[in-house]
């Protein structure tokens, strides 16, 4: 397949630059037509025998401002002064520096994407807390024509369970839920469970092959924890649901359905390049439940591998007839199949 085939056209006052209060959510049953419930009415759908999983890693204020006005976003440490980042390099040299908060100096190694730089101190979770602001996507930011973060983003792209710190973007489906929403499942039976997948670099980098087979995806890395395997365990013999909050919730899943992760002591870790594209099976998720997505993008085809490409065309197009907002901060759609 060729990424052209996920293209679509929306409004761009249809971009989401706030959370949106209340939740809209296009509903999806298998093959039937989409219809728009509220975050209530989706709970709604749930049996006392399912579960939901969620993605407990937390986002990292990674977004760091120059003295001389440039962004970088860090991405992964390669040792406590090394760093894989990403900021505009095309008129930067390898030994080009840059002055960071904190008067720490930051050197250019290599360029590409990412770049590698080594930094003179190193920088942990309290520097960015200090001095870092959220990779909000580059859309919401142009859409405002504001560069840095609002006061409010600090908590409005964070989870109330993010617990282990280590994405440098918000799993955004899980922005709709609130500790009521997650009480009001348990007290019917609904079970929760946890995974931990630390959103990087694809998030923000564009598909440039035109070809599906020719996408690789960036490394990022997974846990499963061993209770959250045996509740799975446990839900297929009672035969509930399995529902993922969000993407990155279906591609831990299926990472380690797929024998991509080490069974460390009953937990499933490792990292994953895992791109589920139409085509492919899925061997855990009964349920997706995810934000609009953009065009061309990885997310969109793992949801169109889900629900089926037709499928996801005519939903899309319907939730834009009626207004739905999209992407990072928008609205929710919620895909399910029969058992």
């Amino acid at each position: 397949m060729l990424i052209s085939d996920f293209d679509f056209h929306f409004p761009p006052e249809l971009v989401a630059l706030e959370p949106s209060r209340p939740t809209r959510v296009a509903y999806v049953e298998g093959e039937a037509d989409p219809v728009e419930l509220t975050l209530s009415g989706l709970l709604d759908k749930f049996a006392p025998a399912d579960l939901l999983v969620m993605n407990q890693s937390r986002v990292i204020p990674a977004r760091i401002f120059s003295r001389e006005g440039i962004e970088i976003l860090f991405l992964r440490s390669r040792s406590p002064t090394t760093w894989e980042v990403l900021f505009p390099a095309r008129d930067f040299k390898p030994g080009s520096q840059l002055s960071l908060p904190a008067n720490i100096c930051l050197t250019l190694l290599e360029k590409g994407l990412p770049q590698i730089v080594t930094v003179s101190a190193e920088l942990n979770q309290d520097y960015f807390e200090r001095h870092g602001e959220y990779a909000l996507p580059p859309y919401i930011q142009q859409a405002r024509g504001e560069r840095h973060n609002r006061s409010s983003d600090r908590t409005w792209y964070q989870t109330s369970w993010a617990v282990e710190p280590g994405s440098v973007a918000a799993p955004t489906a899980s922005l709709h839920f609130q500790p009521a929403d997650l009480a009001a499942l348990q007290a019917k039976g609904v079970n929760l469970a946890y995974v931990t997948l630390h959103v990087g670099a694809g998030t923000f980098l564009p598909v440039r092959a035109s070809r599906l087979d020719d996408h690789q995806m960036h490394a990022e890395w997974v846990k499963v924890p061993h209770r959250t395997a045996e509740l799975i365990k446990e839900t297929r013999q009672n035969r509930g649901r399995v529902w993922a909050l969000g993407t990155t919730v279906t591609r831990a899943l299926e990472s380690m359905a797929c024998g991509l992760l080490q069974n460390d002591h009953g937990d499933y870790c490792g990292e994953t390049r895992l791109f589920i594209k139409p085509g492919d099976s899925f061997r855990v998720v009964d349920a997706l439940l995810t934000n609009f997505h953009q065009p061309k993008s990885t997310l969109l085809c793992l949801v169109s591998a889900f629900a089926g490409l037709d499928q996801v065309k005519k939903t899309y197009r319907w939730a834009i007839e009626r207004q739905f907002r999209l992407f990072s901060y928008g609205d929710l759609s919620a895909w399910t199949r029969r058992l």
